[in-house]
């Protein structure tokens, strides 16, 4: 278990934090592993993390699973994909029970499969009301495709004369978007060597603090999150206000990860 000696502020403590789950092909190889069996491990490798955000009591843990441009992968490895996902859904119905998490999913069903569609479509009806925390799952997700299926919304609500052109602003966007109704990532880890962010929550992570590691994904473990959420914990996020105006923000109370 991660050191829980030192009391996070509340104000401090990431509410939504993202991940990118890369490395999974990489692993596998390093480990001269079967064609595929990288991916398997890396679905082993999310339910640590999962417990690890809800004792931290962050209240939205939304992971990269498959994204727009993985489409283009080989069509085995895209099936193989597509099976594990499929998979974890149904490994993680009784870990979502057991702990109240709801279940969600965001990207373009349209591509999936009916299959897959009506699983995902059941679990998130089951943990609806379910509020310990959200996991939401991305899945044919793409940041772009996000932003391009908000603006097709709100044209057509123009167009019917739901809202006025000059009404849209940041605050009405924001109600078209992918997780509207989420908190804003403040943390987004990418794992795996790479620095950049792929396409992923562009517009939800305008100001999430970005975090890189070289470990890939199958190896990352709480520790490495716990160490990241102690360095998230000390920047300081401005969001355009001077460092005086943040000093004067001073929180209250404490909390910190782990079990009471």
């Amino acid at each position: 278990m991660p050191n829980t000696a030192s009391p996070i502020p509340p104000v401090a403590m990431p509410k939504h934090i993202a991940i990118i789950m890369d490395g999974n092909n990489r692993y596998g190889k390093s480990q001269n592993l079967a064609a595929g069996q990288g991916h398997i491990k890396g679905k082993d490798a999310l339910d640590p993390i999962v417990e690890h955000c809800l004792a931290c009591k962050v209240e939205v843990l939304t992971v990269f699973a498959f994204s727009s441009e993985n489409w283009e992968r080989p069509r085995a490895e895209v099936d193989l994909l597509m099976d594990l996902l499929a998979q974890t859904i149904y490994e993680q119905m009784p870990r979502m029970h057991k702990y109240r998490i709801r279940l969600k999913f965001i990207g373009e069903r349209a591509c999936l499969s009916d299959k897959l569609v009506q699983l995902m479509t059941d679990a998130e009806t089951k943990t609806a009301a379910f509020d310990a925390m959200t996991l939401v799952i991305a899945i044919s997700y793409g940041g772009k495709w996000d932003i391009v299926n908000a603006t097709k919304a709100i044209a057509q609500d123009v167009q019917v004369g739901n809202i006025c052109a000059d009404d849209v602003d940041e605050s009405v966007f924001d109600k078209y978007i992918q997780l509207s109704e989420y908190p804003p990532v403040d943390m987004l880890i990418r794992t795996g060597g790479d620095y950049r962010i792929s396409n992923f929550l562009l517009w939800q992570a305008a100001y999430a603090e970005l975090f890189f590691t070289t470990t890939l994904w199958p190896e990352f473990g709480v520790d490495e999150l716990d160490a990241m959420i102690q360095n998230f914990v000390n920047r300081e996020r401005r969001f355009g206000k001077t460092s005086q105006q943040i000093a004067s923000q001073q929180p209250t109370e404490s909390v910190s990860c782990g079990n009471e």
